[in-house]
């Protein structure tokens, strides 16, 4: 039996080090080939670089009498965080082991957030109302080498940002798109009434969140009275799903119990087995690191590639809009050079001779190219000054008034994207130069592409 799970534990670590060897070899792609894209179309990657940065987190939420903590504990076989029906815990706690070099005990959320080895850096901004109520725990478990847990306030229906001091639901977003699995938790007396859950599910999760990252439980199953009544509970919280996320099909919601807390555990032996799959499922947190990475490359590269893609348009337009206003300039020029002084003649008597009839007598001397070489110079200085500060400023304006102009929206899933590059093509356009159109586009596109089709495709095939 020592011999299989040795096997079993060998295998895991060997499964763990193929996975961050993967890691790190996208890591280093992504920071040498789109790195320097995002940052020269004006494209945030803090969020990426932060998933990048530190372990793999499971964040869990859910109202404050949902059993957060008391799953955690389970989970982790101590008592980590204080249980209880009333609210016991206001704070985001983050609880993981040390590495080698780091201590156990706990670390207060001014000192968290400015550690840059640690990702938590953007909620700063939410100051000392959230940092008050951030820490994290160092613990020794062997669970944990590699899993960052996070237990979070309980969600409510009063609270208010005033009452809490930060905005709690913005803050679950900047959490949520650390997460690589984020467990919402549901108890039979509140099956999705909450108001924060609701605003959290409706409205933070699908910009913050996949689908594939998202584990819905009812948990204390064992306060239900009888079948029916858990039926009844089961079925409210279906319901309040389906209003809550708009989708016809419900998700797999976990049915748990603590059988520590319990009063009957010998009643709820059939779901013994769904409640160990739910505990795999949040330690097996890590296996969902790589798949969260890239799904993120890819979200980024679609957004970077629809605002490339909306330059180049842009650019050609203006390009030809360039071409026009050259051809004037060689009009006005070829005027200038042949009947400027000639114009001049027939209203002031100056010249005496014109550079066209002294170019037809062959009789051209210094003073016949005066004339005709400062009417040239002006034009052409004239007709820049014109496409620099008012052509091209009209153009981006026009363009800037009506972007979707620019890319083709052929498709929901490219509306949904331009939704998120449209903001970046709008403030690109109110900063474009002349040398600006001329800009390597096109080239940056084919390289885009090729990363995306080639490299960001073969990442995705190796984690199926």
């Amino acid at each position: 039996m020592n011999s299989e799970a040795s096997q079993i534990d060998r295998e895991s670590k060997n499964e763990f080090n193929q996975e961050k060897t993967l890691q790190k070899e996208i890591e280093n792609r992504v920071k040498a080939v789109l790195f320097p894209l995002l940052a020269k179309y004006g494209i945030d990657s803090e969020d990426l670089e932060a998933i990048l940065k530190w372990k793999p987190i499971a964040l869990i939420l859910g109202n404050y009498s949902s059993g957060k903590s008391t799953l955690i504990n389970e989970l982790l076989g101590q008592e980590i965080q204080r249980t209880g029906q009333a609210p016991t815990d206001d704070s985001f706690t983050i609880i993981t082991a040390p590495a080698p070099e780091e201590s156990l005990g706990e670390i207060r959320g001014t000192t968290l957030v400015n550690n840059e080895r640690l990702p938590f850096g953007s909620l700063k901004s939410y100051g000392e109302p959230l940092l008050a109520h951030f820490r994290l725990k160092y613990v020794n478990s062997p669970l944990l080498e590699n899993l960052a847990i996070i237990d979070s306030p309980g969600m409510m229906d009063s609270v208010t940002e005033k009452g809490r001091g930060y905005d709690f639901l913005n803050v679950v977003g900047d959490l949520t798109k650390l997460a690589d699995l984020v467990v919402l938790m549901f108890d039979p007396h509140k099956a999705g009434t909450i108001k924060e859950t609701y605003s959290t599910i409706r409205n933070t999760l699908p910009g913050t969140s996949g689908e594939d990252r998202i584990a819905f439980v009812m948990s204390r199953i064992d306060d239900c009275d009888n079948l029916a009544d858990l039926v009844r509970s089961y079925g409210t919280l279906c319901w309040n799903l389906s209003q809550m996320t708009g989708r016809k099909d419900i998700p797999r919601i976990f049915l748990t119990y603590s059988p520590m807390a319990s009063r009957n555990t010998q009643a709820l032996d059939v779901w013994v087995d769904e409640r160990k799959e739910l505990n795999q499922r949040i330690l097996k947190t890590p296996e969902l690191r790589i798949g969260h990475i890239l799904h993120h490359v890819d979200k980024l590269a679609n957004e970077l590639k629809m605002v490339i893609e909306a330059m180049i348009q842009f650019c050609r337009g203006a390009r030809r809009l360039l071409f026009r206003t050259v051809l004037i300039t060689i009009l006005l020029s070829i005027y200038a050079v042949f009947f400027l002084d000639l114009t001049m003649q027939n209203f002031t008597g100056f010249p005496k001779e014109t550079f066209l009839s002294a170019l037809v007598e062959s009789t051209i001397a210094v003073h016949h190219l005066l004339i005709p070489a400062l009417g040239l110079v002006s034009s052409v200085l004239l007709m820049t000054i014109v496409f620099t500060q008012l052509l091209l400023p009209y153009y981006s304006r026009r363009y800037q008034k009506n972007l979707d102009r620019l890319v083709d929206l052929s498709s929901p899933y490219r509306e949904h994207i331009w939704s998120l590059a449209r903001s970046r093509v709008f403030n690109l356009l109110g900063k474009i130069t002349f040398r600006g159109i001329f800009g390597s586009h096109q080239k940056n596109l084919d390289m885009l592409e090729r990363f995306m089709k080639q490299e960001l495709q073969m990442y995705f095939e190796k984690i199926k």
